[in-house]
């Protein structure tokens, strides 16, 4: 007898997929609304080659968590630039030369996935978020219609699916 292919399968089932537009990204400190663009988090894991005569196996090496850019638009009020340079003064405070603590300048953050009605369908958190980059935007007087934005680039120590 021929081994058949499940319906199930081969059919359409309908789903609703997520959208890229439907998130809410949470930085203490910095207005969720002004986070434009963002990403998921993104991770690398090396491999370990293991040598045996004339043949090589891998195995799993050390996992890195990626880093992650983000787009926020920099309104007169509240200025992006100055909610930015607040997390920043916690790293590094370029009046005195200070470094801070860890602990100051380390927060974990929040991604919600919205659904179709504003349902949260997927939440990560990301623990121990430090700024590894910031660009405060380019000015232009040629650009009379184009808002100023400052992007961010933040390293984490490793990031949930929470669901």
């Amino acid at each position: 007898m021929a081994n058949l292919v499940d319906p199930n399968e081969i059919m359409f089932t309908a789903f609703e997929p997520k959208q890229q537009n439907r998130f809410i990204f949470y930085v203490d400190g910095i207005p969720a609304y002004l986070i434009k663009t963002a990403a998921r988090p993104k991770l690398a894991t090396e491999a370990l080659e293991l040598q045996h005569m004339n043949v090589s196996r891998y195995v799993k090496g050390k996992t890195t968590w990626e880093t992650i850019d983000l787009v926020l638009y920099d309104p007169i009020v509240p200025s992006g630039a100055q909610a930015v340079m607040e997390w920043v003064r916690l790293h590094h405070e370029s009046v005195t030369g200070r470094d801070g603590y860890a602990d100051f300048y380390k927060k974990d953050l929040t991604i919600n996935v919205l659904g179709p009605v504003g349902d949260k369908v997927e939440e990560w958190t990301l623990k121990g978020a430090f700024i590894t980059a910031a660009t405060f935007g380019e000015l232009d007087w040629t650009s009379a219609d184009t808002p100023l934005e400052v992007s961010i680039t933040v390293k984490i120590d490793y990031a949930i699916l929470q669901y």
